[in-house]
């Protein structure tokens, strides 16, 4: 990170350089992953809600090219790993980001050993990946509810429409 570059850049760590970081966080911890790629209302009162389980926030974002294998649209994502990345890291509700290339973060959520795996109310608990690793070692799974009625892709069709 260069000398200059906004602090909340300093949040944004590698997969492979997760250890320190992570033994430097708060438990309870508390895990969420997923594209983020326009952030909007919905994604930013989820990840607040999600903090609020925990005293530490740990989001994974879906590379470029995860996200282009789950079929959202050619042209998705619309902003870069990067950029989404550095406006994930600048909410003061998340407290470390990373990244991962798989069709799903199990590996990263297996490494980072969260006491709470969290995500948006249209999944079902059982449906989670991770959700039997963390409840194995005695942690907890939640789904949080939905406050806002809003997605990227409805967002971006509205952006479309004449």
């Amino acid at each position: 990170m260069p000398s200059n570059a906004p602090a909340f850049e300093a949040k944004i760590c590698a997969p492979d350089a997760l250890d320190a970081p992570l033994a430097g966080l708060p438990r309870p911890l508390v895990f969420t992953n997923g594209c983020f790629d326009i952030l909007h209302r919905g994604h930013v009162t989820c990840l607040a809600r999600a903090r609020a389980l925990g005293a530490s926030l740990v989001v994974a974002l879906n590379t470029d090219a995860s996200v282009r294998r789950l079929g959202k649209g050619a042209d998705r994502p619309i902003n870069t790993l990067a950029d989404r990345m550095a406006v994930m890291a600048a909410l003061d509700s998340v407290s470390l980001v990373t990244w991962f290339d798989a069709d799903t973060p199990l590996e990263t959520i297996l490494h980072c050993r969260p006491d709470v795996l969290v995500k948006g109310g249209d999944w079902a608990v059982d449906q989670i990946v991770g959700a039997r690793e963390v409840q194995r070692w005695g942690g907890r799974v939640a789904a949080i509810p939905f406050e806002h009625a809003r997605s990227t892709t409805g967002l971006l069709a509205k952006i479309r429409t004449p």
